[in-house]
């Protein structure tokens, strides 16, 4: 995999100097029954290029680069972890979550694997790309109760900077929302107890 800037390319968007963003939020909040159990989200795994905070852009074959100019407020993987967890938290369904920083005790977690974080620009199209396998496990046991791949393209609608991020944050709002109706699916489907509680 060949890391390069995209210096003098023009049809992608570059940012003056160095410009930090921070992901867009648009997600609403639901109503519904609480649950009567408790999630850590961790923060996923990800290859050393995505595990950091450069904006990855793919234009061809397994090329990948990095927008000039422009980087997240955080490394990649702690940046949808924590975008997974203003989720749940704005839901409001699971009343206690937690991440993986904190150290407490929690009935499931959540993780998972980040292979995908980037725009493409293919034939004209430009879109960005997510990829997360996520996995919840119960943690009396530390057995995985259910896997997913998710995969979420959401259109880039203009050339600018600006317009880069905010498809990055539309994707990451449908990740997030995906993710959350899959946690209560699975995490339904179980009976807990209070020795469960890890």
């Amino acid at each position: 995999m060949l890391l390069m800037s995209l210096a003098g390319c023009t049809i992608l968007p570059e940012a003056p100097a160095l410009q930090v963003y921070l992901l867009p939020e648009q997600a609403p909040r639901a109503a519904g029954q609480q649950v009567d159990w408790s999630l850590r989200v961790v923060t996923p795994n990800s290859s050393q290029f995505l595990n950091s905070s450069r904006i990855a852009v793919q234009t061809q074959g397994e090329e990948i680069q990095v927008y000039r100019g422009a980087r997240w407020g955080d490394s990649l993987p702690t940046l949808v972890r924590n975008r997974l967890i203003q989720q749940f938290r704005s839901d409001g369904r699971v009343a206690a979550v937690s991440s993986d920083d904190d150290s407490l005790s929690a009935n499931f977690e959540l993780g998972g694997d980040l292979t995908a974080f980037q725009g493409l620009y293919r034939n004209g199209e430009s879109e960005v790309l997510i990829r997360f396998d996520a996995r919840l496990v119960q943690t009396s046991s530390r057995s995985i109760l259910a896997s997913r791949n998710f995969e979420i393209r959401q259109p880039i609608t203009g050339k600018s900077m600006s317009e880069v991020v905010q498809a990055f944050g539309l994707a990451s709002d449908q990740l997030s929302s995906q993710v959350l109706a899959w946690t209560l699916e699975q995490g339904g489907s179980v009976e807990i107890k209070q020795s469960d509680l890890n």
